[in-house]
């Protein structure tokens, strides 16, 4: 292994005899499988999209449904009432 400095120069280190172990890769590490962090970022970032895109669907199906109420107490569909003269 090389290590370079800004001055030009470099020194060589010596790799000792012990063997190295790769790091396990940081994740979710259940039993029988592993999920990378990046698969859990991925999955995650597809459920805040999903996320985003129901809540403007129900804010506008909530919206229309206020309005088709708005639509039920106009005063040109409700009949119009008699009441007798005293």
């Amino acid at each position: 292994m090389r290590l370079f400095y800004s001055s030009g120069h470099h020194q060589e280190l010596a790799m000792s005899s012990v063997t190295q172990h790769p790091s396990p890769t940081p994740g979710l590490n259940w039993l029988f499988f592993s999920i990378p962090q990046s698969g859990l970022l991925q999955i995650a970032t597809a459920s805040m999209l999903l996320l985003l895109v129901a809540d403007k669907a129900t804010g506008e199906a909530l919206k229309a449904i206020g309005e088709a109420s708005e639509e039920v107490f106009r005063g040109d569909r409700l009949p119009i009432l008699n009441f007798p003269d005293q």
